[in-house]
């Protein structure tokens, strides 16, 4: 017996799901695709399905979604999202076309948290799962690049986990970044210079994401790549000249000729008014701490900012500290030549169709052919929000 599909349509988008996938309920649309909440009757559980959006449209889209599904396989820590099940439709690879995504169900995303008030410890506890979780991609040299609060999940627990490693790269990578990579707000300094990245990078970009749950607005709000570093130098001040000299001589000539800035305090780019109420002694301790460790993280020329271990060590974190998830076992091997593969579409997606149909046979042996549905089929989605 063969899996039962069931279609469901939301706007111009159409859901195609195996019958143990019900009460499919669209809760977001972005740039890699649509997401719906669904309850899954063979385990008895939420979960979110995406179905990526037009995957082969381009080598470029589909090497991007190729990585995030090889990626996605290989992770297994508690603040990364979890890959419970990938599927198409399609039952030949001469018809393959779409390809769903079956992960953990969170209740919102980190854009929603940020403009809530939150307290000293859930900004720490926030804070440490994010390192955490880099803290793991980085032990199999994997940078995520594309750190932001909409690739990154909580539930009503606080408790987080990172998503969508479809522009992650490892390291040592020769790849050169473009406009299309990375969303322009929290992309480090390194970055829209032209110098080359390591793993700090993505220290850079949890940095933005602590000083936007402070303000309650992003930090950098560049317009253009030119304007993003004009928006940092303004805040933080023109670096000195020992950053100067890795610069590329054209790029190093266009900075030199820039306006100089000296920049602000950082008790000046946050105030004790944007923290919970500094006249208690505790909150204005916290307050200082949260400040040093914000300087630590935003800082220009990466060979002087923090490092992850380092950060996970800082006096605002590390009342949080777990062995167990800061030295979590790393993630299986990955094969690192993708990152400089260049293949046609249709290798691409040859790839691609394989690595699902390794979750569709996986699934007949745990659960044999025919078993799309359970006795659970009855069960209500639990009801969240998103």
């Amino acid at each position: 017996m063969t899996t039962q599909y069931e279609r469901y349509q939301f706007g111009d988008t159409e859901f195609e799901v195996p019958a143990r996938y019900i009460h499919l309920e669209a809760k977001g649309f972005g740039a890699q695709g649509m997401v719906c909440a669904a309850y899954d009757t063979l385990f008895g559980r939420p979960v979110a399905i995406k179905k990526l959006s037009r995957p082969f449209q381009s080598a470029v889209h589909a090497k991007r979604a190729y990585r995030e599904l090889r990626l996605m396989k290989l992770v297994d820590h508690v603040n990364i999202i979890g890959l419970l099940d990938a599927f198409t439709p399609q039952r030949m690879f001469g018809l393959f076309q779409d390809v769903y995504l079956v992960m953990e169900l969170m209740e919102a995303n980190l854009c929603q948290v940020i403009q809530m008030e939150l307290d000293h410890d859930r900004m720490s506890y926030l804070l440490y799962q994010m390192l955490c979780g880099i803290k793991h991609l980085h032990s199999a040299g994997i940078i995520h690049r594309d750190l932001k609060p909409s690739n990154i999940v909580v539930n009503s627990e606080c408790k987080l986990k990172i998503l969508d490693f479809g522009l992650a790269r490892t390291v040592g990578s020769h790849f050169t970044m473009t406009s299309y990579v990375v969303t322009r707000y929290y992309r480090a300094p390194e970055i829209i210079l032209g110098m080359g990245y390591k793993e700090n990078v993505d220290i850079w970009s949890i940095g933005c994401i602590f000083g936007e749950m402070i303000r309650g607005g992003v930090l950098f709000p560049g317009n253009d790549h030119i304007d993003q570093w004009n928006k940092i130098i303004e805040q933080l001040g023109t670096p000195d000249s020992t950053f100067m000299t890795r610069l590329q001589p054209t790029v190093r000539n266009y900075i030199e000729n820039r306006p100089r800035y000296n920049g602000f305090p950082f008790d000046r780019l946050f105030p004790n008014l944007l923290f919970p109420d500094c006249s208690d002694g505790e909150n204005r301790t916290k307050a200082d701490q949260a400040r040093d460790l914000l300087s630590r993280m935003l800082v220009i020329d990466p060979d002087q900012r923090i490092s992850v271990e380092q950060a996970l060590q800082h006096s605002y974190i590390n009342v949080w500290y777990d062995d167990r998830e800061v030295n979590a076992p790393a993630p299986g091997p990955y094969d690192h030549s993708v990152d400089e593969r260049e293949l046609s579409v249709e290798q691409w997606r040859q790839l691609i169709y394989e690595e699902v149909r390794e979750f569709e046979v996986r699934n007949r042996a745990m659960f044999g052919e025919g078993s799309s549905r359970s006795p659970l089929v009855g069960c209500q989605l639990q009801t969240t929000t998103s």
